[in-house]
């Protein structure tokens, strides 16, 4: 096993981009709109990889029934239920405006639904929405079809409806076990309730399960975080998210609802993630990156052990590199060389459809550099490698001349023991893809010339 050190942690303990997409969306200008987004589906419907490679599609449902203080999500809360009833309405009318443009049936071999809380929609809104995507898409026999689930607006029915809906994974949001802590981030839900949820869901046939926890909520202590491992371990989920809590209540309203005094110091923190990957590793998990861990026998284990990683918005994924079209309000899609992203409130993405236009707000047409630092990026967050041939072949540089300042800073990393530079190109270390996000800041040309980065969550 790697031993990772505190002293490491601390050291890379700054904020950074998690790299599901670069540039990352920081970077999107409202410059880009519609037209834009128009012009690259239809270059999609009339390339010749238009059906060789399927789609993924990511729909936002916003809507939750109580909030989260730690949540920093586009979200709306809700008891009214008719209020989601309206918005698929709206869903189908956006659609229609994106098969207008990019023709209907085309392959999807993923789809995810997050939030929000997608099953604060009913279940025959769950049915219509659905049924609406296979009137407008083709989803593949063999695709990862997932959705993001609140144990706390479930029980086994629902499950099973979810499984003949046509969803093979789930996400289960646990966060952490401790009652003390689920009351100071206002989410109380029973360790026995999701224990039960995720033997129904083994049951009956779900292809993988994930589990999301938070390191560094108010009242956690290393000592009571380690209590929610052992948890986790027993649950054994095939996938387990570990994200860090960025306290950022300026950005954030629901944050300021969190006392600041009760969350844990710098030191306490460092000391949960370390005891965290022990703990998990020490269960057999395998560190995917990026905060991800799996069993060996996961589809995403397999696939990193293989170098098919691949990363989108969605996160790791074991399917191809592919566009992405994200549905509904704030979602961020890519298509080509573009990114976009649709309007962040409701009203104005009601008003953008109401006008038959797309609900494009701002995105980015990526240039010659983005694209090179792009894959080299993402052959970093992926493989943990860069062959300087592929890249060369690929873009006609020599490497090493075009990022002469990015290989000086690389250097200090190998005497950390957290890359390799050979002859032939760049190896994270075991060590090293612990803390993959900083390898990949040194190729971020942004923010080479912007180090404000306060945006972004920390890197570990």
């Amino acid at each position: 096993m790697t031993v990772v050190t505190s002293e490491l942690i601390r050291q890379f303990d700054v904020s950074g981009p998690r790299y599901t997409s670069y540039p990352t969306a920081d970077r999107f200008v409202e410059a880009f709109g519609q037209d834009d987004y128009v012009l690259a589906l239809q270059q999609r419907r009339i390339g010749s990889n238009a059906k060789a490679l399927p789609l993924s599609l990511y729909v936002h449902i916003p809507f939750c029934e109580s909030l989260c203080y730690y949540c920093a999500c586009n979200k709306i809360i809700t008891k009214h239920p008719e209020r989601a009833e309206a918005y698929l309405g709206y869903l189908s009318r956006e659609i229609d405006l994106h098969t207008e443009h990019c023709g209907v049936n085309q392959y999807v071999s993923q789809l995810h639904l997050g939030g929000g809380t997608p099953t604060f929609l009913s279940d025959d809104s769950l049915q219509d929405l659905m049924a609406l995507i296979r009137r407008n898409f083709e989803l593949l026999p063999n695709g990862e079809y997932s959705i993001e689930v609140d144990p706390r607006t479930v029980n086994n029915d629902r499950l099973m409806f979810l499984r003949q809906l046509g969803f093979n994974r789930l996400s289960f949001g646990v966060q952490d076990f401790d009652e003390d802590v689920q009351a100071a981030i206002h989410r109380v839900q029973p360790r026995e309730q999701v224990f039960q949820l995720v033997e129904e869901a083994r049951k009956i046939g779900f292809q993988s399960i994930n589990v999301d926890l938070i390191y560094g909520l108010p009242r956690q202590t290393a000592e009571s975080f380690d209590r929610t491992l052992v948890q986790v371990t027993e649950l054994r989920p095939d996938r387990i998210a570990l994200y860090a809590y960025a306290h950022l209540p300026e950005r954030f309203k629901p944050q300021r609802r969190i006392v600041a005094a009760e969350l844990p110091d710098p030191a306490g923190k460092v000391a949960m993630l370390a005891r965290s990957l022990e703990v998990l590793q020490d269960a057999g998990y395998v560190y995917v990156g990026m905060d991800h861990f799996a069993l060996p026998d996961d589809a995403l284990a397999v696939a990193k052990r293989q170098g098919r990683l691949h990363r989108n918005f969605q996160g790791y994924s074991t399917q191809p590199d592919c566009d992405l079209i994200g549905l509904g309000v704030s979602a961020i899609g890519r298509v080509g060389t573009t990114y976009s992203q649709n309007a962040k409130t409701l009203d104005e993405y009601y008003d953008s459809i109401n006008r038959g236009r797309l609900p494009i707000v701002r995105g980015l047409a990526l240039s010659r550099d983005d694209l090179l630092r792009r894959s080299v990026i993402m052959a970093l967050m992926c493989q943990g490698e860069i062959l300087f041939e592929s890249i060369e072949q690929s873009w006609l540089i020599h490497f090493q001349t075009y990022f002469a300042q990015e290989m000086e800073q690389l250097r200090g990393m190998v005497d950390q023991g957290l890359v390799k530079l050979r002859e032939d190109g760049i190896e994270v270390t075991p060590m090293g893809w612990h803390f993959v996000r900083g390898v990949a800041m040194v190729f971020d040309r942004y923010l080479q010339g912007n180090r404000n980065r306060e945006r972004f969550s920390r890197i570990i």
